[in-house]
């Protein structure tokens, strides 16, 4: 495997954009969200627009209803083209496309048009009230919901920036499966299938200071159904922001008991995963920030997943989407776009799997399209990207599926999708009637009644 230089790839950041705006800027020369209005070296200008084709209801497949479903792609990135696109790509993909036969990314048309509710920009406007704990790295204040630090300075800010993200109330896969690619040599895959629901506490319309606020950043739900040795299995985990870890009550059917599990959190492998999966890696980073140092370095044109549907082909046989090395092709779309690049560097004195880590961060939307993972020997070792959309229920945009590579073993991780479940992925703008958005299903006296019938 290839050593990175991570400082040779700082300074080839050189096309990074001077930010001198100022919060007062927010929807004028800049989005409603922070990001640059004006286009240039390829990206296009954001526009205030629906991307959604009228007639979309929950059921229906949503790349129908895509405004630009039609594009047609402008080139294919090959093993025999990569080094001509290779500024414009994470070490990440280069890697997949010169190790992996077969593997190209097609490439579309640019669009810009991820933005939020009215109340969501006004809040972001409110923001200069946000700020960072006296701890260096949990969020002690802001207006919510509402993007916390629509000019970062930090690289913590921008992390919070996606965390805190609009994504309506509550994010439900009705159906999924987390799937983890067979072993070489091998055609066996890993296929769980659950049900999960993430609950976002702070996100109720209106306008509200984090500090009034539980300190949680999110409630997830997980009830397994398949394969049999998880079926039964669930779990209820609080994600805080001011708490290092998370708050984790995990129900296992033959014990018939729920088990507190203080360690099941950063870089410990989820159960059932054969180590391809940890805690901290769905939707590209999850958890607390606390034990990295999180470096800011700035911005560049990327080509990164954006429109692209793949995930929330529900109808779709699971195999037509997910190969044995890769994500096929026609389910995955790229475009070029301005991204915040973010270092993660583990702390003096802490241990992690991935000691160095590079986060790539949508200027528009704030959500996380890609990640590349280094070893403890500073060698490239796992590849995340993020399927961006927008989400036709919440006026915003976010992540429908995602997957990881891991670029030593050859194997890959597909979760929080839709494919071949016969469910679509749901966003809830309010959580009225639906008690999976309240604070007390998270409880381990409730996993235990529910897990129990």
């Amino acid at each position: 495997m290839k050593h990175i230089n991570m400082g040779l790839m700082a300074l080839a950041l050189a096309s990074t954009f001077a930010h001198a705006a100022t919060p007062q800027d927010l929807g004028g020369s800049l989005t409603p969200l922070g990001g640059e209005k004006a286009g240039g070296n390829g990206v296009p200008e954001w526009k205030d627009e629906n991307p959604a084709l009228p007639g979309w209801s929950y059921g229906k497949l949503r790349r129908e209803f895509f405004k630009y479903k039609d594009d047609k792609k402008t080139d294919t990135i090959d093993a025999s083209n990569v080094d001509k696109y290779a500024s414009k790509l994470t070490p990440g993909q280069i890697a997949l496309i010169k190790q992996i036969k077969g593997y190209k990314m097609d490439v579309y048309p640019s669009h810009r048009y991820c933005s939020a509710p009215d109340f969501v920009a006004e809040n972001t406007k409110k923001n200069s009230i946000a700020k960072i704990g006296p701890d260096g790295w949990s969020l002690a204040e802001a207006v919510v919901p509402g993007i916390p630090f629509p000019l970062p300075k930090t690289g913590e800010e921008a992390m919070y920036n996606s965390k805190m993200r609009y994504r309506g109330v509550a994010f439900e896969l009705k159906s999924t499966i987390t799937a983890v690619s067979p072993r070489k040599g091998s055609t066996e895959w890993i296929k769980a299938g659950s049900q999960q629901t993430m609950y976002f506490p702070w996100a109720n319309k209106g306008s509200a200071n984090l500090s009034t606020l539980p300190p949680v950043e999110y409630y997830t739900y997980f009830a397994y159904n398949s394969p049999t040795a998880l079926a039964g299995q669930a779990l209820s985990i609080a994600t805080f922001l001011n708490q290092p870890g998370s708050e984790t009550f995990y129900y296992f059917p033959g014990q018939r008991r729920v088990r507190r599990m203080p360690s099941y959190a950063y870089d410990s492998p989820q159960i059932g995963m054969e180590n391809q999966y940890t805690l901290d890696e769905p939707m590209v980073f999850n958890g607390t920030v606390d034990r990295f140092d999180w470096k800011l370095v700035g911005k560049k044109e990327m080509l990164v997943p954006y429109g692209s549907f793949g995930g929330t082909e529900f109808k779709t046989k699971f195999e037509d989407v997910a190969g044995d090395e890769f994500i096929a092709e026609n389910a995955r779309r790229y475009e070029l776009h301005r991204v915040w690049v973010v270092e993660a560097t583990v702390k003096a004195g802490v241990r992690h799997l991935a000691p160095k880590r590079t986060f790539y961060i949508d200027e528009d939307s704030w959500n996380l399209v890609a990640a590349d993972d280094y070893d403890a020997q500073g060698k490239l070792w796992k590849h995340r990207e993020a399927y961006v959309i927008p989400v036709y229920e919440t006026g915003s945009c976010d992540q429908a599926g995602f997957a990881q590579y891991n670029l030593a073993e050859g194997r890959y991780v597909f979760d929080l999708h839709s494919v071949g479940t016969g469910r679509d992925l749901a966003w809830e703008v309010d959580g009225k009637g639906n008690p999976r958005a309240k604070a007390s299903f998270y409880s381990a006296d409730n996993l235990r009644a529910i897990s129990d019938r």
